[in-house]
């Protein structure tokens, strides 16, 4: 698909995605907090930056949380997207994904035609890598309803427009698990996995590892560069929630022969080469 229909698709997405946000938040303020007046006299970039470091440094959380608000309802996508973090993760706020999904759903109507050699790319990328995962839930007790197609639309335009790792992970396991009308296709799930891999995206090397040392289900057994792929997911893992590669690698490795440990240990050293 060429560069532009990717713009196009995204457009159609980013167009979609808006009016369910407006519908969903009709005869509602769009943020918690009114921006007072003394922030009309900054710039949004100066608003966002200015909020951005009293929140990292512990300052007036009300005044960081105005100056934030200003910023995104000047347009300002990162201070969109750092509100929309906020109340998805109930940061010092109350968790409200409505609001979250306001903020995400604003960011790929305005900038779904954003080049994604940007530094802001990354964060429309994960707007639409966040509004996927409202859609293939839902919001309970709102307009916003589970649509797996309209989820896997918004990961394949991030995972191929932006290029996005996270994205094309989550393209994966859509596709390896099969999700509504999205059919269960290994071929394809293999293939955006190897995407984010090669990115680093520790998840995607986790469940690539696995498939290629074990084999099966129409995968040829590569157990090397498998046990590689493992490796380097157990290196990158750090969160509370990733014992599971930490165990896969350890399995791996013990049910590996001394030539299989060789080989991945070859692969290793020419990812690392590649990388650098």
């Amino acid at each position: 698909m060429r560069t532009s229909s990717y713009i196009r698709m995204g457009v159609l997405i980013a167009a979609a995605v808006s009016a369910t946000a407006t519908g969903a938040l009709d005869g509602q303020p769009a943020s918690g907090v009114q921006a007072p007046h003394a922030s009309a006299t900054l710039t949004p970039f100066q608003a966002f930056r200015s909020g951005n470091e009293l929140l990292k440094s512990g300052g007036d959380r009300k005044r960081a949380m105005e100056e934030l608000n200003y910023a995104a309802e000047k347009g300002y996508p990162l201070a969109q997207w750092k509100l929309g973090r906020i109340y998805a993760e109930g940061d010092g706020v109350k968790r409200d994904d409505l609001k979250a999904f306001h903020y995400f759903s604003r960011i790929a109507s305005d900038h779904a035609e954003s080049s994604p050699y940007t530094q802001q790319a990354r964060f429309v990328a994960n707007a639409y890598v966040s509004l996927s995962g409202y859609y293939l839930t839902g919001i309970p007790n709102s307009p916003v309803r589970a649509d797996v197609n309209r989820a896997r639309e918004l990961l394949q335009y991030a995972a191929s427009y932006f290029g996005d790792a996270d994205a094309q992970y989550q393209l994966a396991r859509l596709y390896l698990e099969g999700h509504g009308e999205t059919p269960k296709d290994i071929r394809q799930g293999l293939r955006w996995l190897g995407l984010a891999a090669q990115k680093g995206q520790y998840q995607a090397q986790a469940i690539l590892g696995q498939m290629l040392f074990r084999g099966g289900d129409g995968v040829p057994r590569q157990a090397g560069r498998g046990l590689m792929w493992l490796q380097l997911a157990r290196d990158a893992a750090a969160g509370k929630d990733d014992g599971w590669i930490v165990k896969a690698y350890e399995e791996s490795f013990a049910n590996a022969t001394e030539d299989e440990r060789s080989i991945a240990h070859i692969h290793l050293e020419k990812y690392v080469k590649s990388a650098r």
